[in-house]
């Protein structure tokens, strides 16, 4: 083999991979959030699931990708563990098409695929069509680099000691343990499985000698998705578990098959002159035996993961954190369902900086109306971890804001941003309405009965504006009529207070340094019911609806 052989080698497997990874992002850009509601929707049904799973696989060309995608999604919250082992079957089945369409040699059409991918995205101003454009070209440049190595291995079938290094395999323990590490090494199992097809091709190897790498070559896919499981919550170790049992238990039974029964020899008469053909069988047979042999199975297999990692309690640290997103990834690790991930992570966090605010506000008045600084701290110390969720979630919308394909995604992470500051300004005249407690202290101020029960009226108003923010069951259009009412509520409210309050100070039922302290207040009120407004606004532009979140669920 000469080291241009080795180059073309090389050369085409990363073709090969780099195409796999334009379907990936295409698709990703294509879908991006809407991916999740699809999910969603199909993975209540076991069945439909498995065909998601299938679908979404045989597109992007990678069980890895779709796996990947599905532990960032149990991760996150957005996907039960339940729902996962349908997709992750689903994955398994849908991977074999890339061996199929090897076995068919649909890559004499792989220039076409490339060619007319490249224009779509060249030609076309539509967005939409270049990401499909994207999704096509991935496909050409997977088989164009299929092509360069099956090509650049062509002279091994001249090498002995090569040919008699194939014939080892057999023995299925070896044949096991090559196909995992080489699978795990690539981080494909698509494109070990396809080099292996172009040596059978080639003459190099015969499935009863390449069976057992096969078999090896299932369970090396599942490094990917452990790798992406460091770090993650336990079920989304435990969905990687199952991705890995399901590959397991799947080699166990066909090596057993293939030992003890004339399996092999079956399928190699289905298909006796094309090699590559008899191998994409076996693979399309593992994958579609185990998945209908352990779909019965599947609840069972998710609770045999929970007995397996089961929980660990562990105390919950005080210092102030994100709960709810990945680590910020760099461009390239940017996957299939990255966005729905994302988009999803940034709303339950938003979520608690409302949970956070909506407290302050309340704890705030109440303070006011106890006349009592007691509570000071405490609404300090919260302020200061809202402050830290709005500095943490600006520097991670800017991170991935760059990445992001998706015009809509795009603009709903853009609202999101907005939403953090309006919410963090909040916070602050929350702080402020608190800390007038000192001042009510110090100088023993007191309000008129009025007064307070214009107070009361502002605390309840405060409190049902900010629970409209997420309340479900409205259309954004909806919602924000909601908001814009109680907003100009509030402005008429704090009106009429003012004009309340000089009629006090008129009959001298005021104390002069009372009326100037309520006086603040009621510019506080009043700028919560704009930042109110503005996140009302910015959500309904972007069409946002807080029942996609997975906490409902």
């Amino acid at each position: 083999m000469k080291f241009t052989d080795i180059l073309g080698l090389l050369g085409g497997l990363a073709l090969f991979l780099y195409g796999m990874q334009m379907m990936g992002s295409g698709m990703e850009a294509a879908a991006g959030n809407r991916m999740k509601h699809i999910l969603e929707r199909l993975t209540a049904n076991r069945f439909l699931g498995v065909v998601v799973g299938a679908g979404i696989t045989a597109v992007i060309q990678s069980s890895s990708a779709t796996t990947v995608m599905v532990v960032g999604f149990v991760n996150s919250g957005m996907m039960t563990l339940n729902q996962a082992v349908w997709i992750i079957m689903g994955a398994n089945i849908g991977t074999t098409i890339t061996g199929q369409l090897i076995a068919l040699d649909v890559g004499i059409l792989a220039p076409l695929f490339a060619f007319f991918g490249v224009v779509m995205v060249v030609f076309m101003k539509k967005p939409r069509i270049h990401h499909y454009g994207q999704i096509i070209a991935g496909l050409g440049v997977l088989f164009i680099g299929m092509e360069m190595m099956s090509s650049s291995m062509s002279p091994l079938r001249e090498s002995a000691g090569f040919v008699s290094l194939m014939t080892r395999f057999s023995n299925p323990v070896l044949g096991i343990i090559v196909g995992a590490l080489f699978t795990a090494v690539i981080q494909s199992s698509s494109a070990s499985i396809g080099i292996l097809q172009t040596l059978a091709d080639g003459g190099l190897v015969t499935l009863p000698s390449a069976v057992y790498v096969l078999f090896g070559q299932n369970i090396g896919t599942c490094i990917t998705a452990v790798l992406a499981s460091i770090g993650t919550s336990r079920n989304a170790k435990r969905a990687t578990l199952l991705h890995l049992l399901f590959n397991v238990i799947g080699t166990t039974v066909f090596t057993i098959l293939c030992m003890t029964t004339p399996l092999t020899d079956l399928v190699q008469q289905f298909t006796p002159d094309r090699p590559a053909a008899q191998i994409a069988n076996m693979h399309t047979l593992f994958n579609v035996t185990t998945t209908l042999l352990l779909l019965p199975l599947g609840t069972m297999l998710a609770k045999l993961t929970q007995k397996i990692l089961p929980e660990i309690l562990e105390e919950m640290a005080d210092e102030y954190r994100l709960l709810y997103l990945p680590p910020r990834p760099a461009k390239h690790e940017y996957k299939i369902g990255t966005s729905a991930i994302v988009i999803n992570g940034l709303w339950k966090e938003l979520e608690r900086m409302l949970q956070m605010v909506r407290e302050n506000v309340d704890v705030s008045f109440q303070a006011i109306l106890d006349g009592s600084s007691q509570r000071l701290a405490e609404v300090e110390e919260r302020e200061e971890y809202i402050d830290f969720l709005n500095k943490e979630l600006a520097r991670y919308i800017s991170h991935t804001i760059a990445f992001e394909n998706n015009e809509d995604d795009s603009g709903l992470i853009s609202a999101f941003f907005k939403t953090s500051t309006d919410l963090e300004r909040i916070g602050d005249h929350a702080v402020n309405l608190c800390g007038y407690t000192k001042l009510i202290e110090q100088k023993m101020l007191s309000f008129s009965e009025q007064a307070k029960k214009e107070i009361q009226e502002m605390q309840a108003v405060s409190g049902k504006a900010l629970s409209m923010i997420d309340r479900p069951g409205y259309s954004a259009h909806d919602r924000l009529v909601k908001i814009s009412a109680i907003e100009q509520k509030i402005d008429d409210m704090t009106e009429q207070f003012r004009q309340n309050q000089i009629d006090r100070m008129r009959t001298g039922a005021c104390m002069d340094e009372s009326c100037v302290l309520y006086s603040e207040m009621l510019t506080d009120f009043e700028r919560i019911g704009d930042h109110i407004l503005n996140i009302g606004q910015e959500l309904s532009y972007r069409g946002f609806r807080p029942e996609f979140r997975a906490s409902e669920r």
